[in-house]
């Protein structure tokens, strides 16, 4: 219980509200440990690259893995393949979420970062998640991609530089 304790209030950083240095592939494996429960029946493939620490406000960012994650599970029913990829770029870290899930039609991806815009039957998404997600890491000063075909799962790409922009300074 104490461990879990510890890895919920470190996952959410609830007390501290300043930009950090941080290790993203262990902020992901701390996200993945918390939602292990949701995993169960698929496989996690973790291909992690060696990152440079990224100043950001870590609780923000574990909230976007924890989306990522969690819509992954949804998409997959407890019957899939989900793989994290992280690399290092000259300017910053690029992560990969990616599912081998049903996809998503054209019609779906175009409105996927629209808040309230959800796939999901009623009363079991409210279809903030991603919206929320993308405005982070915008926020951040970075990029999140999506691509996806039915059929073929779901691909989302983030992309954030090393120090965040001076405007997220001061701002929680």
């Amino acid at each position: 219980m104490k461990r879990i304790v510890q890895d919920l209030r470190t996952f959410s950083r609830t007390d501290q509200a300043e930009l950090q240095q941080v290790s993203l592939n262990d902020e992901i494996d701390r996200t993945l440990a918390l939602i292990e429960p949701r995993l169960k029946g698929n496989e996690v493939i973790r291909d992690y690259g060696e990152l440079p620490p990224v100043r950001c406000f870590a609780g923000q960012l574990n909230q976007v893995f924890l989306n990522l994650l969690m819509n992954a599970c949804d998409a997959l029913e407890g019957r899939g393949t989900i793989r994290i990829r992280t690399r290092a770029e000259p300017q910053g870290v690029v992560l990969v979420f990616e599912d081998d899930g049903p996809g998503m039609p054209p019609e779906v991806l175009s409105r996927i970062f629209e808040p309230f815009f959800t796939t999901k039957a009623v009363g079991k998404g409210t279809g903030l998640g991603l919206s929320i997600s993308h405005g982070i890491v915008a926020r951040h000063g970075g990029q999140m991609q999506v691509e996806s075909s039915p059929g073929e799962g779901a691909r989302f790409t983030i992309r954030l530089p090393l120090e965040p922009p001076p405007a997220l300074e001061g701002r929680t």
